[in-house]
């Protein structure tokens, strides 16, 4: 009976991390690809097409507008200016005219590119608000996270102790 409360223990802190690891792994697949395409985009109506896809994620999913932090807001973790900066990015990819010349179109493509990646030292990746993937929940997670790891680690004692 030890052991299989020890096991349950357990289990609650690997469900919390494997929901995260999911949640993290839908967000990326439903908007953080999509915007990778974006920025890699060679012709404005892709990036365009990528774009709305991408603010269409977010307005669907209540991601518009609040903070990720817990304790106190930084910049960085600012969904609405994130956001306003997308849809910002959007309008401007639908200005483009047919009179717009080649040379505005690359200049686009590159501000949209400078604006959607982070450059830093382990390559470039896509800027988003860390916490994102589990926003507006992000307080539940980290509550449930510091007690399944609680219960993780009485399970581990538990375990310890078998057989003594």
């Amino acid at each position: 009976m030890r052991m299989f409360c020890a096991v349950i223990l357990l289990l609650s802190f690997l469900t919390w991390g494997g929901t995260r690891i999911v949640k993290n792994i839908v967000f990326g697949i439903d908007c953080g690809g999509h915007i990778r395409r974006a920025a890699t985009a060679n012709t404005i109506p892709l990036a365009e097409q990528e774009m709305k896809t991408v603010i269409s994620y977010l307005e669907n999913n209540n991601k518009t507008n609040g903070y990720t932090s817990l304790v106190y807001n930084t910049p960085d973790e600012d969904i609405g200016f994130w956001y306003t900066n997308l849809k910002g990015s959007l309008d401007e990819l639908e200005k483009v005219t047919p009179n717009t010349t080649q040379l505005e179109r690359s200049n686009m493509l590159i501000k949209l590119r400078e604006t959607l990646l982070h450059h830093g030292s382990q390559g470039e990746s896509v800027t988003v608000p860390r916490g994102i993937s589990v926003f507006p929940n992000n307080w539940t997670f980290a509550f449930l996270g510091i007690g399944s790891l609680f219960m993780a680690i009485c399970g581990v004692a538990l375990i310890s102790t078998y057989g003594r």
